[in-house]
């Protein structure tokens, strides 16, 4: 796990090189074991290493070969390293470190690009033939590793996160398209990034580029792998029976758990007493003694705090586990250095729970391992139990339009059962009677496209039109995603759509950069690919049905973990956000983040849009005002220090 950068100028822009270094110096937490830099007239790499495996200065980066002709700048790890070893070693491959990343290097040498059909794991990498002055860059299946990128004038830039390709960049414009995307997800999804001209490497894609003189794209970013569900064709998974294939799937999970726990470094897991993480807690436990496990408990805020079950789940399984209890302040105190470390504008809350967590856990340990990925991959969120319910309505739901005018008499917040209960009730009432595809972007969003186009400056009837022209057009870019989505099709397109927008997006996003702000790796088993081949060509009536969601994960693990954990409601890392904002936030809020007057000054937002939503906040029915007002501090934090 690591940070990587690099830059190959234009012939008018080598001087830039020299900003190389400083730039590195923002990957800084990624890799505070090492720095590296290597710098010739055509190309400038720079790597920050966190050492995981082979933690000898031997295993540092940039790489080279023994000739001096192949060099590697590498983040993430790969599992099956010492398998690829062994079969480099038979075709006469010499090794000078015990690394995988000299692994990764050599197979490019033998096998080119085709070496990414070999990999398992997680990785963003460059490798540079000083010959052909060919510059070769990938990032995984999923997208659990980040790669951003940008061609202008100056040249061709990479790296693992925007804020280090400033330097290289000619002008910082905002992406419409995606801060109009942005104002309706909270993030930002690929390929764009918020800056114009900067893009993220979408997941299983590769590309390469000519250094030199006038550096240039060889070829437009390429899949070298797709992901897939079973819905076009009768596959020999999902003719299996039930029982057979809850017993393959759980071979495949428990080898994806085994595979990541190789490490030189203390390793534990995240435990927060749900059904994913503790499933991954138990297989852990099962093949390392004393192994370590972490949460956090709110303490001021009981229906956010889940710690009793994760304490339960740890006593069942016999793990060393730490709660860290947090109080309110505690939260409060780490908003600003979160807000600071995000490259772009990210605004998933629970993002702030998972950098307390990583801090406090990488005081124990270097590498955990978490349950990310199994809602995507099994139907684990409340809108996939509304979307399934639309296709399969009970009696109750043809009487649920008369009581619509009532819900307006209640309020609407995230802060309590009831209203939190009143708000999810309108969400699907909005929703139920859209299409399948317009259903599943609101249900996506805090904002539909007409709030967010009020939210901007211009606000003109051709504001969404002009967007769709762009290169990256909100539309094409939107369609680009729901076109898994058919008329009356199977379920499993909704999670397909889930694990292509929502998971590399947010989810994996969120869980990069809050961990490697804390300079710790977290590892993700649910996500190793030939598990998702497998259980995405499972049969969705395997994942969810009228009273079950995650069925199959469920019912493998039943007699293992406490009957409790099963059937409760889920939980996310959510973060309580509205007390702060209409107490010790709120005079921040008005005066700096969200100063009218500011606002109106930068052009940027529509100072009536935002003072409606500052209203709507500070009413008794916030509604989905509060994640919104946290999408624009986030934009105006990011904005003002760019």
């Amino acid at each position: 796990m690591c940070g990587i950068l690099g830059f190959a100028p234009s012939l008018d822009h080598r001087t830039l090189l020299n900003e190389l270094e400083a730039s590195s110096e923002r990957l800084a937490l990624r890799g505070p074991d090492a720095k590296g830099l290597w710098l010739s007239d055509d190309l400038g790499l720079a790597h920050r290493r966190l050492s995981i495996i082979d933690t000898s200065t031997s295993a540092n980066q940039p790489m080279w070969d023994i000739h001096s002709r192949y060099g590697l700048v590498f983040n993430g790890e790969i599992y099956n390293y010492k398998e690829l070893r062994a079969g480099l070693t038979l075709r006469g491959c010499v090794f000078q470190t015990a690394s995988d990343t000299e692994v990764l290097l050599q197979l490019y040498m033998l096998d080119g690009e085709q070496m990414l059909d070999q990999l398992n794991g997680f990785f963003a990498f460059a490798i540079y033939d000083r010959e052909s002055k060919e510059l070769f860059l990938a990032r995984d299946r999923m997208g659990i590793k980040p790669l951003v990128y940008s061609m202008n004038e100056f040249g061709f830039s990479f790296s693992s996160e925007v804020k280090a390709l400033i330097s290289f960049l000619p002008k910082k414009e905002v992406s419409q398209t995606a801060l109009f995307s942005y104002l309706q997800l909270t993030y930002v999804p690929a390929p764009l990034t918020m800056i114009q001209g900067v893009f993220k490497l979408e997941p299983g894609h590769c590309m390469r580029v000519q250094c030199g003189k006038n550096p240039k794209f060889l070829n437009e970013p390429t899949a070298y792998y797709q992901l897939e569900s079973g819905n076009k064709g009768i596959s020999s998974v999902n003719t299996k029976d039930y029982l057979t294939a809850m017993s393959e799937m759980k071979a495949l999970l428990r080898s994806s758990v085994q595979k990541r726990l190789v490490a030189d470094v203390p390793l534990g897991a995240f435990l927060s007493g749900g059904v994913d993480s503790s499933i991954i807690a138990l297989l852990a436990s099962q093949d390392q003694k004393d192994f370590q496990t972490f949460s956090i408990g709110y303490a001021d805020e009981v229906l956010f705090d889940e710690s009793a079950y994760a304490l339960e789940v740890a006593d069942s399984i016999g793990t060393e586990h730490t709660v860290f209890d947090l109080k309110n302040e505690d939260l409060f105190e780490h908003y600003q250095a979160v807000l600071d470390y995000m490259d772009e504008p990210f605004a998933d809350s629970s993002a702030l729970a998972v950098y307390i967590l990583s801090q406090k856990t990488r005081k124990h340990v270097s590498v955990a391992l978490s349950g990310d990925g199994a809602d995507e991959l099994f139907s684990g969120y409340n809108k996939h139990a509304a979307e399934f319910r639309i296709d399969h309505p009970r009696l109750i739901d043809g009487a649920l339009p008369l009581v619509k005018p009532l819900l307006n008499l209640f309020p609407k917040s995230r802060q309590s059962k009831l209203g939190n209960l009143n708000r999810k009730a309108e969400r699907y009432l909005r929703g139920k009677n859209l299409s399948r595809r317009d259903r599943y972007w609101a249900w996506a969003s805090i904002l539909d496209e007409e709030d967010a186009n009020y939210l901007l400056r211009e606000k003109q009837s051709g504001q969404l039109q002009r967007l769709s022209d762009e290169a990256y057009g909100y539309k094409k870019l939107r369609e680009r995603y729901l076109n898994t989505l058919s008329k009356g099709g199977d379920f499993n397109e909704v999670l397909l759509c889930d694990q292509r927008l929502v998971l590399s997006n947010d989810m994996l996003k969120k869980v990069d950069s809050m961990s490697m702000a804390n300079s710790l790796e977290v590892r993700t088993p649910f996500l190793d690919h030939e598990l998702v081949e497998y259980v995405n060509d499972l049969p969705s009536s395997f994942k969810i049905n009228g009273t079950t969601r995650k069925k199959i994960l469920k019912d493998s693990y039943r007699k293992e973990l406490p009957a409790s954990i099963f059937d409760r409601p889920k939980h996310g890392f959510e973060v309580p956000l509205l007390p702060w904002f209409t107490g010790p936030l709120r005079a921040k809020i008005e005066n700096e983040f969200l100063n009218l007057d500011e606002i109106e000054a930068d052009g940027i937002f529509n100072r009536g849009g935002v003072s409606h939503l500052l209203n709507q906040l500070f009413s008794k029915s916030p509604n989905e005002a509060t994640g919104s007002i946290w999408a624009l501090i986030a934009f105006q934090n990011w904005w003002k220090k760019l």
